[in-house]
């Protein structure tokens, strides 16, 4: 694909496509680049079902032009017309929807796609929540950018507020150690700065492999089964579904097998970065209220 063909194809897109300015937009993006636009945006591609859905949740949902695929909420979003997945964009597509802004999961992209789509000179956005006061900044932003202020702002605060009431239940509960199981072959979990590692700390839990360096590090068998987790929690796409779960019950000396302490909680609730995530955090807490239920007396 001829990157210059591309670059054309946008800028007349752009020209047809164009409006008169409304006022300079500037916001800082979770990777530290300013993004300056000279009128909010209408015409946006989302790279990530969790970035479509806080465009929702901004008030912005009509402004997403085209997406990935699995962006199937709110039921709004099933509508979006795709180009392509996290892996493989359609760049000609993308260039066809005359977009006046992309936005970018910032570690779920593929990063020489990514670089592509800066070469053409299309506004990019980039979105990384890593800890819950995070999502309601973000939704704040899109906001912003998008010129639904009035609506992001009520949307972020009712959210902080259940946060803060969610943080203020469980503080002083007794700590659980917990093992979390993103994925199974290969095994991998969450270190401390994974949105997921916030989730458990907010329930009064710590995360067994929160010191890892990498963020989603994939780690050996032995490591979980050293580290003893009184807790072992994943996500599944169905729900109540223990089956993702069901392979670590060959181990019945982890203290989390002995004493049935498997949960796992839907995978759009406890791994995608959107107000969503509470409803998930909640699930984890009574799930980690469990665990302490089964303790010893």
């Amino acid at each position: 694909m001829n990157a210059a063909w591309l670059r054309c194809m946008l800028a007349a897109a752009l020209a047809l496509g164009g409006t008169s300015a409304a006022g300079e937009i500037r916001v800082t993006d979770d990777a530290g680049r300013t993004l300056v636009l000279a009128q909010p945006a209408r015409r946006v591609v989302s790279l990530a079902p969790h970035m479509t859905e806080l465009m929702f949740a901004a008030g912005a949902g009509s402004r997403v032009v085209g997406t990935i695929e699995y962006s199937n909420y709110p039921e709004a979003a099933k509508a979006i017309p795709r180009i392509g997945d996290s892996a493989s964009l359609d760049l000609e597509r993308i260039v066809e929807l005359k977009p006046d802004l992309i936005l970018v999961w910032r570690h779920g992209n593929a990063q020489t796609q990514l670089d592509k789509l800066l070469s053409l000179g299309i506004p990019v956005f980039y979105n990384q929540p890593e800890r819950l006061p995070h999502v309601a900044r973000s939704i704040e932003k899109l906001g912003r950018v998008a010129g639904t202020e009035a609506v992001a702002s009520k949307v972020a605060a009712a959210l902080v507020a259940r946060e803060a009431e969610l943080r203020q239940r469980y503080a002083g509960r007794a700590p659980v150690r917990v093992f979390y199981q993103i994925w199974e072959k290969p095994l991998m979990t969450a270190n401390n700065d994974h949105l997921i590692s916030d989730v458990i700390r907010l329930c009064g839990g710590q995360n067994v492999m929160g010191e890892l360096k990498q963020l989603a590090p994939v780690i050996s068998t032995e490591a979980v089964l050293e580290a003893d987790p009184e807790v072992i929690a994943g996500a599944t796409a169905e729900p109540n579904m223990r089956d993702n779960l069901d392979n670590w019950k060959a181990w019945p000396r982890i203290l989390a097998v002995k004493r049935d302490n498997l949960f796992v909680i839907h995978t759009d609730l406890i791994s995608r970065h959107t107000p969503r995530i509470l409803d998930g955090a909640q699930q984890m807490c009574e799930n980690l209220d469990k665990a302490r239920a089964k303790r010893p007396k």
